[in-house]
């Protein structure tokens, strides 16, 4: 299975990440975990990471697709794998579809979590996180909206996205996500 998960800041996604990639035997693959590896390794991509990171700036879209095409260059994505936080724009959803079609590889699906906005606000403030006020989970979820909703269009109309109601129980998402996928696995597709 290769796999992308999608969602706002506090939806869920590193739960369930969690969950899928522990059933499909896939390595959840995580922006932050891999920034970190990165810089860890002291390749001269980690460095070049890392001097971005401390100037306070984002990650470039040509460093994150280096980073990507090289995380999933490694032995425990030949069965699959599980993005969580890549791609989060247009431009880099095409960057990815390019790094797998250089793979002759395809994706799965593409599980978006929804939530209303105002649960969302409630659980980043339930976290207690010093720097988890309600002005910075809004303009989180005004940057979402912006750069990230846009692929849900995206793969929607791509035949990919698998939309699961993540308001719910944590089970109960779960359980969602996995009759879903394994739809997809057993070659149904995203509409199981």
């Amino acid at each position: 299975m290769r796999l992308i998960m999608i969602g706002p800041t506090n939806a869920g996604k590193g739960t369930q990440a969690a969950e899928i990639s522990a059933r499909y035997d896939v390595p959840a693959i995580s922006t932050g975990a891999m920034l970190r590896q990165a810089v860890d390794e002291g390749s001269d991509l980690g460095q070049r990471v890392e001097s971005i990171l401390k100037s306070g700036h984002l990650v470039d879209d040509e460093t994150m697709a280096r980073l990507v095409a090289a995380r999933l260059e490694r032995d425990d994505t030949a069965d699959g794998f599980l993005l969580d936080g890549y791609p989060r724009t247009l431009g880099q959803a095409e960057t990815l579809r390019e790094i797998l079609d250089e793979r002759d590889e395809d994706l799965d699906a593409v599980v978006l979590l929804n939530v209303p906005d105002a649960e969302l606000i409630q659980r980043g403030l339930a976290r207690g996180r010093e720097d988890d006020t309600e002005e910075v989970l809004q303009q989180r979820l005004t940057s979402y909206r912006e750069d990230t909703e846009p692929l849900v269009g995206y793969y929607r109309e791509s035949g990919l996205l698998v939309e699961v109601d993540g308001n719910r129980p944590i089970g109960e998402v779960t359980s969602r996500i996995f009759e879903r996928l394994d739809g997809v696995a057993s070659g149904d597709g995203v509409e199981a």
